[in-house]
Order: structure tokens, then sequence, then C-alpha cells
């Protein structure tokens, strides 16, 4: 998301989608048996996806070195009843040069089976610690604590670029939990553990008309997929077959 207010959508078609490089992720031949290849999508804007990843890294390195010992933050997470990783009970996280934790941060990444002795990478070096920054996000948006502000406090000079993805998502999000079932339920599936449970919900702030529509565009997406309106039967593929057959 480029600002707000001013809304640019990082996911005009409602989610990522993106081309692949070099050989990576690349689209094997279809055959019998074999899952058909997604519709060509050249027409659309794509999200490069290997563009953005060193953006969030540099996010994570920020929110982990830096912001998380600062006042501002620390007093917002209070506020919001949000653990920051250094706060953390068991393993807690001081910096991203720091041990990857197990599951016990409400962000922690979850080792499915046990390491023997510190994490290395391929060179044998210290694998920098990884901390998902979306349950922060996510507790920014639905407390109206998002503002560019906060968000550069948290993420750094990179934010818009690193995170902005995650937090246009997480609002669109916010809306179709709003729109799909009431606030106690809402507020549960926002609920991450005992101790750090939501405060208050506050309505979406600083929004955009673009969004709006934007939002609408994908939830109807969302109700052709329930009636499993989809691939050949999406709306969008009946009106292109109308217009070809005109």
């Amino acid at each position: 998301m480029a600002s707000l207010p001013g809304f640019t959508s990082n996911f005009p078609a409602g989610y990522p989608t993106f081309q692949t490089r070099g050989n990576t992720f690349a689209r094997g031949s279809t055959s019998s048996g074999e899952s058909p290849s997604a519709p060509n999508t050249a027409s659309e804007p794509h999200f490069d996806i290997f563009d953005w990843h060193p953006a969030y890294q540099s996010c994570q390195r920020y929110f982990l070195d830096h912001a998380q010992h600062e006042h501002g933050v620390q007093a917002v997470c209070a506020l919001i009843n949000i653990c920051l990783p250094f706060q953390w009970t068991q393993h807690p996280l001081m910096n991203a040069s720091g041990p990857l934790p197990h599951s016990s941060g409400p962000a922690a990444y979850n080792m499915p089976w046990p390491r023997q002795g510190p994490v290395t990478n391929s060179r044998g070096q210290p694998a920098p610690a990884w901390v998902s920054l979306v349950p922060f996000i996510r507790r920014l948006v639905i407390t109206g604590m998002d503002s560019s502000g906060i968000m550069h406090g948290f993420f750094g000079e990179d934010w818009r670029k690193g995170v902005g993805p995650m937090h246009e998502c997480e609002r669109r999000n916010y809306l179709f939990a709003a729109k799909s079932v009431g606030w106690a339920k809402v507020k549960c599936q926002y609920d991450m553990s005992p101790h750090e449970t939501v405060p208050y919900l506050k309505p979406l702030q600083e929004v955009q008309l673009a969004e709006i529509e934007g939002a609408e565009k994908t939830w109807s997406q969302w109700l052709a997929m329930e009636d499993w309106m989809v691939g050949p039967r999406a709306p969008d593929a009946d009106e292109d077959a109308h217009r070809r057959a005109s």
C-alpha cells in the first residue's frame, strides 16, 4: 500500500499474482493427469515477490533490532496488549541475530521437529531469527493503530514495500471479518492467548473509496467461490465468453 490516505493497492486483482523468475517455481508442462496451468494473467499487474522479500526481511530486522526496544513501540504494544519478542516468557528474542524461537511466542516460527544445537544456514553460519510480523500488523489494524507514523515506527523506512502488502490484506481481512460474523466472534478470532486478548475493536481507520471498492470486488470473488463459480464458471469468464460470442 503506497500510503493512507491516498490508497493504492498492491493487489489490483484482489490477491498476489507473480511471474516466475528464471527457473524458480517454473511451471511444468501440463500433461494427462496433471492439474491444468493457471489462466493467462499476462495483462494483469504482478506482485514481484522476489523484489518484495528483501524489504520484508529489512522490516523484520528493524523490528527486532530497534523498534521493540523503543519506548514508544513498547507503550503502543502495552495499550493494545501484545507481547514483543523480547518479552516472551520462554525463549525471548532480543534481536535478529538471536536463536530461532520455538513455538513460544504468538509470532514464533513453529519448528515441527526438534533440533540439536544452534540452527545454522548452508554456510555453517548462525541462521537469523525469523519472527512473523503479521500478528503485530493485525493487532495494529483492529485497534486503529495502523497509521503511517506507527507503521514506520514499528517496521522502519521500508515498511510500505516490506509490510505494506500485508497491511493491505489485513485491513481487507478485517472488513471481511466484520461482514461475516458479529462483534464477539470477530474479537474471538483476533484474540491470541489468555494473556494477549484484544482490549478493544475499532472500526477501520483512514479508509479510502478505492479500498472499499477493491474489498467489494474481492468479497464478490469469495461469494462466487462459495457457489463454486470459479474457473470456467467464474462470472468474469462468463462475461468474456459472451463478449467473444457477440
